[in-house]
């Protein structure tokens, strides 16, 4: 515990506040220098000062004087008596003569992008900083990006880690550079002479502190002086607190240390010199040994100062690294046992710099031979798993928590190995042989302790009570696969190291075989006239063990001896002789048949531990060490030994024999059990298999002729005969070797074409097809599912290629002499046996005696034997004897005791047997190819195939005919038909034509006013989705609904620093043209009766409250929140719109345009009137019900034109705009109720504008229908909203928006023109205008029209009060004439008389003046023309249907303005000059004008997502300095960046949350209710992975907009490749932003996926 230490803590402050800026005057430094003991002076300044600075603690301002308190009273006089002079110019002179280290050394922050060359790194391990990499060639190769997890340092300079290119720009060094072995002639004796003391001192009392043990006392030297200040001081308390002190000035010290060296080389290697020196204790004794060997008794910040001061000293410099190297093995076990006692991470271990010396392959060496660093691994390895079985085999079976725990830990020795082991040498040295050999034997003895482990036995009758323990097997089994290749490819170097090896290998399996503790009884096996001496075993009763590490050794050197020639140039020093190959097959092939008999469905009941093992060991992390070596041990037992022999021992494992040594094996053995029998039959097809496994896999380097691209090769085509696959796909799918490379880069592009990605999916390779031919329908690492995809789809490309679908083996590779004799086994007699008993069964079927996959196999291996034998004939010169003569003996019949027909004969029976149409093709190719194989005079099989050449003819011309006849019967039927039915495809053309006329010639639409042309007066018929009843939209008929959702929105906001609103006391009728906050109603499209809505609505509500409350989590929608799921498409809604009827056309007879200044003065009246019934209500005089007999000139009617569900479902909607606008309870009586409702039809209008104008598409006619219905249906319930508030309420509501454009003395506090937006204006004009019923519709069209007019006026003047002529571009055409020119800079004069010229800019072009207003009013217009069409249901022009040319008269046109919009301002001067003034002269146009306030300049521009860098990196650069700005400087372990507003956030802390609405939520949660009204995306920086959040309980992962070369993304960085930005991605993403349609793509997300409900997204 640590005890503040307050004694004289005010003194020490009162020192240093008198500390001058001359801290030479007062320092101790020349006192120092005449000391005859400078070590006991240093001591004694630091007892006295480091206690009373070190022991306060605090905020962070005591933090602060703290750190000033160290450098100023003890670190400045360390530095004065260091360089003799002031710091400051003795350190700068010191850099300036400075000769840097030709190494890089940049240690990597937590985060920071690292780069490793796959080309020309020698390891995965060798990395590069961003800076050196850019200025390295290996920007312009392949390679891996990565972020760092801190620790590690910048390979750059290093010329072992790089095999070209080991310098970058910056660091090649010169050709003067100096010797750095000597350091004395760097400086002049004097200072080097102060640099060995200081260092020395300082080390020493660093090192004394750290590893000090006692806490009531202190080392001596450093006991505080006595002092009277305290009468009675705790000594233990002040004691212990001042160990604390000197432990944390300590820590200052060594990183003062490290900073000082970095200023030269020569203090670096001073100090090197120093920390490595011996002292007189002996062994051990150096500082740099105490620190180790103490490192895990220290706390992990001492931990990681003292790591950070090696790795810039010891380890940039090669003859110090070497010595610290040596010391480190010297350590090595006990630092590992030391570590494995640990509580800590290995990145906080001192053995993590293991990765820093092992990976240096003259260091490993080094270490090697001197110390025996390979054996010291394995053993210590070894010894720290103890718990072993009877035969001393480990056993995992048992482990407890703690062993559990060890395992874990102990495994990092296996990474150590791999270091040491991971570059093979060109050279060998006789030490290093001697040294290499005895490691292999330490690693024997670990291999044979795993030989056999964890061994099974068949259940029988009941199933296993407890799965038992097998992932920790496999997980050291995984552990080591690279370590087993290592050492295979270090013994391929050297031809001696090889031979000894693989007789080590070999004693070791003897005496492995010699422990088991089998005792089977010999028996004998006769079968085709041989025979075989092997013993009873039966893996489905006894023990077998899928673990054959030592086997699989040997498996892979006796290749190597095949691939390096070894065996055929030194056969006498090999023990070949003294091999047994039925002992070499034995272990493989039982565990081959255990495979074997789980796919049977032998081993049910033990589990899924047996299952997931067998998986495994065909998996691409373990088959290459384990799968691949057991079918090349088979090869080689077999290529050893008779081939009759080796299969009558594969029939005796796989439990076979007595079905083929049956008395007449071609009349199928029977079993009375049906299930026996299917096991049986699955069986033979997997021995079948693995015999053809064995003869047919030649592409490995050393069993057949091959290189090893050429096994890449085949891996890849394979796997692109499945289907077309990714990159990262194919990379899944090869192995990897121990520098995490598969070869697939060599040979993609010779065998695949690339095929980039749209939008979505990513990019795929396809097969060439000319690589077809090499497909092996059994290839060995296909799983079952594998080879059925893959045997259908070559089917399928065969069919449309007009080919058979015969899928012949392929031509095999020639075998190496080593493995020459496997061919025999094609046509030894008990083979031939096999697959004569196999045809014999197909002839005859009977019963289930045999299946189609045997058939299929027995092809295949025909196949594969006339290939051999066609391929011997074509390679022999003639005089060669060919002893491969499988046609001569598929041609002899069968011998006793069966003698039935040849397989020759059977194969020509089964050829058009019709229960084997499928294998016809392959039966044909069989017989072809026989055919062609020269022969013995053979007649009858010249006869057979011409007899099948002729019917498979005569069969091909019926088909012909009967094509032909078909086809002829349907053109006649279609004549037919169109001559029936004439009539009516005249009537539909000419319909068309008509409306096609019409559409054209009508020009002259107008969607306003009182000469408006409304739609085709037509019936309005839906369907309702639910009961599929088709219904007609009226008013007083049922309710139809849209299912709709409405969610707030800030897509258009133009102040995203814009609070949001209090919802108790916000006023919204008024909207701020900066948009900040919106409300956006989507639609979905789909129509739906009121009613059964609601029955539905309340079905989803009671699922969700029988459900149970353990089951209640969070799902993709809420259903107290009103949200649903629609019942069609599943898409998230939150309320339904009501379906209105069109409006009615006007009638054209009776239509008349009121004058503005009469509508005016009526509707001034009307407002007066108004005013006085409010006042005589509110003084309870009249009832609201008299309010028509007040007002003039006409009644108020005030019948709701709706019936009671329409009313209901008006109400519905206004209070969901309601509730989610103001994040408020409903309630129908707030004033505000009607406002939202006319809020989110503008907002939503305004939204869907600015997207068409974006995409360039045409105003109208390119909405998809749901946006469509959508539009329509809320601009008509917007007009009708009002039935559904209280009149009082609407009328009020008009009477203020009136009043902010025509005044009104009796309304206060009405806002400035520019801080209203004038389209929401409109649509609140509008709605609240039909609850003034005027005298005829005319009337109120013509009203209408005039408030178009004066509210585009009030806009003119918003966008002349706001414009900026400068930013016009220059190269517009002058499209205004010069009237329109003067009189928009008339109107411009006015405005700024009545603000303040000097206010406004002047203007000084009148066309560029004109451009801007017409850019500016252009949104306006087309979001009106959009709101009218849909309101009016009017006709549209022609020229508004396609983007172009003649839009801006086409649009005034149908608004019913003029072309030239100044002349509402010239034809009613009178009227509106005087409005004008009271707009300009409203003292918040000034002070907005002046700075008080956001100006927003029309055109608005449309939002944007951020810019984002093209390379990822540059992105995962500026995270990495990216710190959490609650953690004092703490780096963020997710920073997250914000797409909309570009802020860098910490994610996923809890460091960062804060509080909302009651709720601790994450950084990002946060700030989307600040940026985004509770909606977000963000890119998760260090996860390449987009975030979509929606309130605090949904969200979703999104893939990113970054793509590798291979058009993929990577999210989590895992493959490490080069990403770069694609454009039409991120477009993508920011299409969906601006669409509204984020919350969209959650629902479906969470629908599609229910583990993301289960993701606490508000901590995010």
């Amino acid at each position: 515990m640590h005890y503040r230490n307050t004694i004289s803590c005010t003194h020490t402050w009162a020192q240093l506040s008198t500390v001058d800026s001359t801290v030479s005057s007062c320092s101790p430094g020349a006192q120092w220098l005449a000391a005859a003991d400078l070590q006991q002076e240093v001591y004694r300044h630091l007892a006295m000062y480091v206690p009373r600075i070190l022991c306060l603690g605090g905020g962070g301002r005591e933090e602060q004087r703290e750190e000033l308190a160290c450098q100023l009273l003890l670190l400045a006089p360390l530095e004065w008596l260091l360089l003799g002079k002031e710091p400051a110019a003795g350190l700068a002179q010191l850099q300036e003569n400075n000769q840097p280290s030709p190494l890089c050394g940049h240690v990597f922050k937590v985060g920071e992008p690292t780069y490793s060359c796959r080309e020309c790194a020698a390891d995965p391990t060798c990395v590069l900083c961003m800076q050196c990499f850019l200025g390295s060639v290996h920007k312009n190769h392949r390679y891996r990006m990565t972020t760092s997890g801190g620790g590690g340092f910048c390979d750059c300079g290093d010329a072992e880690a790089w095999k070209r290119g080991p310098y970058c720009q910056k660091h090649t060094p010169t050709d003067n550079s100096r010797d750095t072995d000597e350091v004395e002639h760097l400086f002049i004796s004097d200072l080097v002479d102060r640099c060995y003391s200081i260092f020395s001192i300082i080390l020493k009392y660093a090192v004394d502190l750290l590893t000090w043990e006692q806490e009531d006392q202190l080392p001596a030297g450093l006991e505080p002086p006595n002092t009277s200040r305290q009468s009675k001081p705790l000594r233990v308390q002040v004691m212990h607190s001042s160990v604390v002190a000197h432990q944390c000035f300590a820590l200052k010290a060594l990183s003062w240390l490290g900073h000082i060296i970095q200023y030269s080389d020569g203090l670096r290697r001073i100090l090197c010199q120093v920390g490595l020196q011996k002292s007189s204790e002996g062994e051990n004794s150096s500082l740099v040994d105490r620190l180790m060997l103490n490192d895990s008794k220290m706390w992990k910040g001492a931990r990681n100062i003292y790591h950070q001061l090696l790795m810039n000293s010891l380890l940039m410099d090669l003859k110090y690294k070497k010595i610290f190297a040596i010391q480190f093995a010297k350590s090595y076990e006990r630092l590992q046992s030391d570590y494995v006692k640990d509580d800590h991470d290995r990145e906080f271990s001192i053995t993590d710099l293991s990765v820093q010396i092992f990976t240096v392959p003259s260091l490993a060496r080094m270490l090697m031979v001197e110390e025996n660093l390979m054996t010291t691994i394995i053993r210590t390895f070894v010894d720290h798993l103890r718990h072993r079985d009877l035969q001393g085999r480990f056993q995992f079976d048992r482990y407890t928590a703690q062993q559990a725990f060890k395992f874990g830990r102990v495994q990092s020795l296996i990474g150590d190995l791999k270091y040491v082991l991971i570059s093979c040498p060109s050279e060998w040295s006789d030490q290093l042989r001697l040294k290499f050999l005895e490691g292999l034997d330490a690693f024997l003895e670990l291999l044979k302790c795993m030989q056999g482990m964890d061994p099974v036995v068949r259940q029988v009758g009941q199933h296993i009570e407890m799965e038992p323990e097998w992932e920790a097997a496999f997980t050291l089994q995984m552990k080591l696969t690279h370590i087993i290749s290592m050492i295979q490819e270090w013994c391929s170097t050297d031809e001696r190291v090889l031979i000894e090896a693989y007789k080590k290998c070999l004693s070791a399996l003897s005496h492995c075989h010699n422990s088991l503790p089998d005792g089977e009884q010999p028996i004998s096996l006769s079968l085709a006239g041989h025979c075989v001496e092997t013993y009873r075993y039966q893996v489905s009763q006894d023990k077998v063990s899928i673990h054959l590490p030592v086997c699989r050794l040997l498996a892979g050197l006796h290749v190597l001896l095949s691939r390096t020639e070894v065996a055929s140039r030194s056969p006498e020093q090999l023990p070949l002789g003294e091999l047994s190959p039925p002992l070499l097959i034995e272990l493989p092939l039982r565990c081959l048949v255990l495979c074997a008999q789980v796919h049977a469905g032998m081993w049910r009941r033990n589990g899924f531990s047996l299952i997931n093992q067998i998986y495994y060991y065909h998996n691409v992390k373990c088959r290459v060490e384990m799968f691949d070596k057991d079918i090349i041990m088979l090869q080689a037992g077999a290529s050893m030994m008779d081939p009759n022999h080796f299969l009558m021992i594969v029939l005796s494992r796989f439990e076979l024999f007595h079905i083929f040594s049956s008395g007449d094996v071609r009349k199928r053995y029977r079993e009375a059990n049906k299930d026996v029998a299917q096991q049986n039959n699955t069986l033979i097809e997997e021995m079948l298999h693995l015999i053809i496994m064995v003869i047919g896999e030649r592409y490995i380097a050393g069993v057949g002729q091959v290189e090893p691209f050429d096994e890449v090769r085949r891996e890849i085509i394979h796997q692109l005969s499945i289907r077309p696959m990714a990159h990262s796909e194919l990379v899944k799918a090869l192995p990897e070797n121990g520098n995490k490379e598969t070869g697939l880069e060599r040979v993609i592009d010779s065998v695949a074409l690339f095929k980039k990605p749209g939008v979505t999916g990513r990019g795929l390779y396809e097969l060439r097809p000319d690589w077809n031919r090499n497909f092996n329908l059994y290839f060995y690492h296909y799983s079952r599912a594998d080879q059925s995809k893959a045997e259908e789809a070559q089917r399928k490309l065969r069919r449309q290629n007009g080919e058979d679908t015969a899928l012949p083996p392929p031509l095999p590779p020639p075998l190496c002499p080593l493995f020459g004799s496997l061919v025999n086994l094609l046509q030894c007699d008990v083979l031939l046996a096999i697959e004569g008993a196999v045809l014999q069964w197909a002839v005859e079927p009977s019963g289930g005696g045999w299946t189609e996959s045997m058939l299929q196999r027995v092809l295949h291996l025909v196949g594969m034997a006339l290939l051999e034998e066609q391929q011997q004939l074509e390679n022999s010169n003639g005089d060669d004897d060919v002893t491969f003569n499988y046609t001569c003996k598929i041609t002899r019949p069968g011998e006793a005791p069966s003698p039935s027909g040849s397989v020759l004969a059977l194969l020509e029976s089964l050829q058009n047997a019709p229960h084997l149409e499928v294998h016809k093709d392959m039966i044909t190719w069989i017989l072809k190819v026989n055919a062609d194989i020269p022969i013995s005079n053979d007649s009858c099989v010249s006869m057979v195939r011409d007899k099948d050449k002729a019917e498979r003819k005569r069969k091909a011309e019926m088909a012909r005919l009967r094509r032909e006849k078909i086809m002829a019967q349907m053109s006649e039927m279609q004549k037919h038909f169109i001559n029936e039915n004439k009539e009516l495809f005249q009537q539909s053309l000419e319909e068309l034509e008509a409306s096609t006329s019409a559409a054209l010639t009508c020009v002259s639409q107008v969607c306003v006013g009182p000469r408006r042309v409304g739609g085709a007066e037509q019936r309005q018929l839906v369907t309702c989705i639910l009961c599929q009843e088709e219904q007609e939209v009226r008013g007083h008929g049922r309710a139809m609904v849209l299912a709709a959702f409405v969610q707030r929105s800030t897509v258009l906001s133009k102040n995203r620093h814009h609070n949001l609103p209090d919802p108790e006391h916000h006023d919204p009728v008024f909207m701020h043209p900066d948009l900040s906050l919106g409300i956006h109603t989507a639609s979905c499209g789909h129509i739906m009766h009121a009613t059964c809505w609601q029955r539905y609505f309340e079905a989803v509500q009671l699922k969700e409250q029988r459900r149970q409350q353990r089951l209640r989590g969070h799902t993709s929608y809420d259903v107290e929140n009103g949200e649903f799921l629609c019942p069609l498409c599943e898409c998230l809604r939150n309320t339904v719109i009501p379906l209105l009827p069109h409006t009615h056309s006007p009638d054209h007879r009776y239509a008349f345009n009121t004058r503005p200044q009469a509508w005016l003065k009526t509707t001034n009246q009307q407002i007066a009137a108004l005013h006085f019934s409010h006042r005589k209500q509110s003084d309870g005089q009249l009832p609201i019900s008299h309010l028509e007999d007040i007002t003039t000139p006409g009644p108020f009617n005030c019948v709701n034109p709706f019936s009671s569900s329409i009313s209901e479902m008006i109400t519905t909607f206004s209070m969901s705009a309601y509730k989610v606008g103001l994040k408020v309870n409903p309630n129908e009586q707030d004033h505000r109720v009607p406002v939202l409702s006319w809020s989110t039809c503008a907002y939503t209008i305004q939204s869907i504008e600015r997207l068409l104008m974006d995409e360039d598409k045409p105003l109208f006619g390119s909405l998809p229908c749901r946006q469509d219905d959508c539009l329509s249906s809320l601009t008509r319930f917007s007009s009708a909203c009002w039935t559904a508030a209280p009149l009082k309420t609407v009328h009020t509501h008009f009477i203020r928006l009136f009043a902010a454009l025509i005044p009104d003395s009796q309304v206060q506090n009405t806002p400035c023109v520019l801080d209203i937006d004038m389209f929401h204006l409109l649509v609140s004009f509008f709605a609240s205008f039909h609850s003034l019923d005027q005298s005829g519709r005319s009337v109120v069209d013509s009203a209408h029209l005039h408030l178009l007019h004066l509210v585009t006026v009030a806009h003119l003047v918003q966008i002349l009060l706001t414009s900026n002529t400068e930013e016009v571009s220059m190269d517009q055409d002058n499209e205004g004439s010069e009237e329109e020119e003067a009189a928009i800079c008339q109107l411009y004069m006015r405005v700024c008389v009545c603000v303040c010229v000097s206010v406004l800019p002047k203007v000084s072009s009148g066309w560029q003046l004109w451009r801007c207003v017409k850019t500016g009013v252009l949104p306006f217009l087309r979001a009106a023309a959009l709101f009218f069409h849909y309101l009016n249901s009017t006709a549209l022009p022609a020229d508004l249907l396609v983007a172009g040319p003649g839009q801006w008269e086409a649009l005034c046109s149908y608004l019913s303005l003029p072309p030239n919009l100044l002349q509402l301002h010239h034809s009613h001067r009178t009227l509106l000059e005087p409005l004008i003034h009271r707009w300009c002269c409203h003292p918040g146009v000034r002070q907005t004008l002046q700075g008080g306030g956001v100006i927003v300049r029309f055109p608005r521009e449309s939002n944007r997502l951020i810019e984002l860098p093209e390379d990822y990196s540059v992105l995962i650069n500026q995270a990495s300095s990216f710190t959490c700005p609650r953690s004092g400087g703490d780096k963020s372990r997710a920073p997250t960046l914000c797409l909309v507003c570009g802020s860098m956030l910490c994610s996923q802390s809890y460091c960062c949350q804060t509080e909302v609405d009651g709720e601790d939520v994450g950084a990002c949660t946060a700030h989307t209710f600040t940026c985004g009204a509770g909606l977000g995306l963000f890119l998760r920086v260090r996860e390449s992975q987009v975030l979509f959040l929606a309130g605090k309980t949904k969200g979703c992962f999104y893939p990113p907009p970054y793509l590798d070369d291979y058009g993929e993304t990577d999210q989590g960085l895992k493959r490490g490749n080069p990403l770069h930005l694609c454009s039409e991605r991120y477009r993508k993403i920011e299409r969906l932003w601006r669409q509204h349609s984020i919350a969209e793509v959650i629902g479906h997300a969470q629908e599609a996926n229910q583990t993301l409900v289960a993701i606490d997204w508000q901590h995010l």
